[in-house]
């Protein structure tokens, strides 16, 4: 379930965990990512920082809604970018919490630096960073979210 950003609105976002509670069998698992508020404001700081002056009354609205469009985010158009707390409630009810985790923890903005490591120093990184990703810091930091859970 890695579109749920493309659903708007929350009806159609829960439609779409409820049909996936509908066709897995019990204890099935299920796999959702979601992609964080906040790495669109620290996106938009690092490519255009003096825009906030013209985007007020938008920040103001996403802050508060989580949705994007094609003039503000050209890159993803239309999209609800998500908070912690409200993805992981789309899941209550329906699914027993096995994981749930910021992919990127506290190594978001450098993702590039993992493909110039050793591999054995790229694991220990990996090890922190799961688990770190499971902490509120850690998924305050994650781009992305991963809930993982059973079906109930």
């Amino acid at each position: 379930m890695g579109p749920l950003y493309h659903l708007r609105l929350l009806a159609e976002r829960q439609r779409s965990v409820q049909e996936s509670a509908r066709i897995l069998k019990r204890g099935g698992a299920l796999f959702a990512s979601g992609i964080n508020r906040l790495s669109y404001l620290r996106d938009l700081f690092r490519m255009g920082p003096t825009l906030a002056s013209q985007r007020v009354a938008f920040h103001q609205q996403y802050l508060r809604n989580g949705q994007l469009d094609p003039e503000h985010a050209p890159p993803i158009g239309y999209a609800h970018l998500t908070t912690a707390t409200e993805f992981e409630t789309l899941f209550e009810g329906k699914f027993d919490k096995v994981a749930f985790l910021g992919v990127e923890s506290f190594t978001t903005a450098w993702q590039k630096i993992f493909s110039g490591l050793p591999a054995e120093e790229a694991e220990l990184w990996l090890d922190l960073v799961e688990e770190t990703g499971q902490t509120p810091d850690g998924l305050g930091q994650s781009d992305h979210f991963l809930f993982v859970g059973r079906k109930l």
